[in-house]
């Protein structure tokens, strides 16, 4: 039976990782800061299924404790670490950029650490489609070269994916960096497009289209997400490097290969929630990116990912959890068949 360690275990993907490696019958620390970027009563709704599983325990830990994480690393052994914990949100990070640096530089560094000291075979850490920043070449690719971030937020992403490789050359430490690419639903961030597009939807509020709803996201269900997270854990590099993957450290996308404009999400939202949207036409924001679209080749060929959730179903999903949590079944006002 594995321990693995969970940072972010309250979080949206993470809380789906802490479920997917229990259902495997393995044992899961899992740590979060419970920070307040959103609904807390979210987070500890996540935190109370996971509580039904024996093998799991929570510990609250705020990662950018030096002194905490390295009490962690000193009290218990893991088979692997998977470190989710991050400040998440590309338009708050030009609200509040010391939070960035506490949760997403200082708490990588001592994650790092952690592991290197008490050697953990293998760490597989969230990044972000974000660090593609300015590239203009679709789909983006692992190959291509991420040095213009235009928001904060991808700039400490790609800054992680610096730091797991030096520790990689300095260390052997084997990393998994994994790009992640709009992961959406059930118990999802309520910041995220999906979870404020069907709020509005449903409480008849216009719907913000931001550059005219003319943007496209490579939107990935969180099933097929964590799928990728686990596979990617069970094919480490070797600790000294390959020609692809030099110094025990590699990076992948988890995206599904199919991009979505905005507009269209809305309309299979729609479908989904049989109610008609408001729309409110608005100009691009400062930090956003106009597309993104994963290549997934290099995760196909080597841990076999292949995303099989369609936009569709996964909405539908979404939109019956949304419902149930929520309570908003009383405020659907047409039947989805009106609008098929």
């Amino acid at each position: 039976m594995d321990s693995y360690l969970v940072t972010g275990a309250a979080g949206f993907i993470g809380y789906h990782l802490c479920e997917a490696l229990l259902a495997k019958g393995h044992c899961v620390l899992g740590v979060d800061n419970l920070s307040d970027y959103y609904d807390t009563q979210l987070k500890e709704n996540r935190l109370n299924q996971l509580r039904n599983h024996p093998q799991f325990l929570f510990l609250r830990l705020d990662l950018s404790d030096r002194d905490a994480v390295a009490r962690l690393f000193g009290d218990a052994r893991f088979d692997a670490v998977f470190h989710l914990a991050a400040q998440a949100g590309v338009r708050y990070s030009l609200v509040n950029p010391h939070a960035y640096v506490d949760c997403n530089l200082t708490a990588f560094v001592n994650i790092l650490e952690g592991c290197r000291r008490s050697r953990v075979s293998h760490l597989i850490y969230a990044s972000s489609s974000s660090v593609y920043g300015l590239n203009q070449k679709l789909p983006f690719s692992v190959d291509d070269p991420v040095d213009q971030p235009v928001s904060l937020y991808a700039a400490t992403k790609r800054a992680n994916e610096l730091l797991a490789f030096t520790y990689g050359h300095l260390y052997g430490l084997r990393t998994t960096g994994l790009r992640f690419f709009t992961v959406y639903g059930p118990w999802g961030r309520p910041d995220m497009a999906v979870h404020k597009f069907t709020q509005a939807i449903l409480a008849d509020e216009p719907i913000d289209l931001f550059n005219h709803g003319r943007m496209q996201r490579d939107f990935t269900y969180v099933d097929d997400a964590v799928a990728g997270i686990v596979q990617a854990a069970r094919r480490p590099v070797a600790s000294n490097g390959d020609a692809s993957h030099p110094a025990g450290s590699r990076l992948y996308n988890i995206g599904s290969n199919r991009p979505v404009e905005l507009y269209e999400l809305v309309s299979t939202l729609e479908t989904c929630l049989g109610v008609e949207a408001k729309l409110r036409f608005l100009p691009m924001q400062p930090g956003d990116v106009l597309d993104t679209y994963a290549d997934i080749e290099s995760s196909k060929r080597d841990f076999n990912y292949r995303p099989r959730v369609t936009l569709r179903q996964g909405l539908d999903r979404f939109a019956e959890w949304y419902r149930g949590y929520y309570g908003m079944a009383g405020k659907v006002t047409r039947s989805a068949a009106a609008l098929s």
